[in-house]
C-alpha cells in the first residue's frame, strides 16, 4: 500500500441479521477488511440496522413454515433444501433450521457491542446462529449467551435508539439490505464480490471541494 495515501475508511454497512444476502455481504466484506488491514489499513465499521420482518414476533417460527404460507409448500421445501447459498464463501447456510423472528433485540446488542469494540465479532455469532444453528436471535437468554461467548456486556436498554436508527434508514430511502458505502463513495447494494470491497477499501476517497 502506498504510504502517501489515506489508509483511513469508515464504512457504514446496512444489514439484517436473519437475511443471509446480509450475511453472505459481510463475509465477504469481512474478509477483504482483514486483507485492507493486512495491508496497512484501518477500517472503521458502523452497522446500520434494518428490518425485513419488522412485524416478526421475538418468540420465533420456522422459516419453513413463513416460507409455506407466502409462497406455497413445494417452493418453501425447496428453500429448506438448498445448500447453495452461502457454499462457494465457506458458509453453512441451513435453511431448514432457521427460526424466523424480530431482530430489534439483535441489532441492540450489535450496538452494545459496537461501544465494547466487538460489533463485528457480535455480529458474525448472531448470523452464524441464525443461519447456520437453528438459534433464536430474538430470544433474551439465546442473545444473554451469545454475547458472553464473545465476550459482550449485554445492553440494558436501548431500543428506542435502534427503533430511531431503523426509522432514519427507512427515511433515507433504504429498502433492502445489504447496503455498503465506504467513505463518501458510491453505495454498494447486494452481496458483492470480495476484491469489490477491497477495491472501494483501497481507493482513496475524493478530495473535499473547498
Amino acid at each position: 500500500m502506498d504510504p502517501n495515501t489515506t489508509t483511513q475508511r469508515s464504512v457504514e454497512f446496512v444489514l439484517d441479521l436473519i437475511c443471509v444476502h446480509s450475511y453472505i455481504a459481510f463475509t465477504r466484506f469481512s474478509r477483504a477488511a482483514q486483507r485492507f488491514r493486512d495491508s496497512g489499513g484501518q477500517v472503521d465499521v458502523t452497522f446500520r440496522p434494518f428490518q425485513i420482518a419488522p412485524d416478526a414476533p421475538a418468540t420465533g417460527r420456522p422459516l419453513f413454515d413463513v416460507h409455506k404460507e407466502a409462497f406455497g409448500e413445494d417452493t418453501a421445501r425447496a428453500i429448506a433444501e438448498d445448500t447453495s447459498f452461502g457454499a462457494e464463501d465457506g458458509l453453512d447456510i441451513r435453511f431448514e433450521r432457521a427460526v424466523h423472528t424480530n431482530t430489534l433485540d439483535a441489532h441492540r446488542l450489535v450496538a452494545a457491542a459496537a461501544s465494547q469494540g466487538a460489533a463485528e465479532a457480535m455480529a458474525e455469532r448472531l448470523f452464524r446462529a441464525y443461519m447456520t444453528e437453528g438459534l433464536n436471535i430474538g430470544d433474551p437468554a439465546t442473545l444473554a449467551r451469545l454475547a458472553s461467548e464473545v465476550g459482550v456486556e449485554p445492553p440494558e436498554d436501548g431500543a428506542s435508539a435502534v427503533r430511531a436508527e431503523i426509522d432514519r434508514m427507512r427515511r433515507l430511502g433504504v429498502t433492502s439490505v445489504p447496503l455498503v458505502l465506504v467513505d463518501d463513495g458510491p453505495a454498494m447494494s447486494g452481496a458483492q464480490p470480495e476484491d469489490a470491497y477491497l477495491k472501494a477499501l483501497a481507493t482513496p476517497p475524493a478530495p473535499a471541494r473547498g
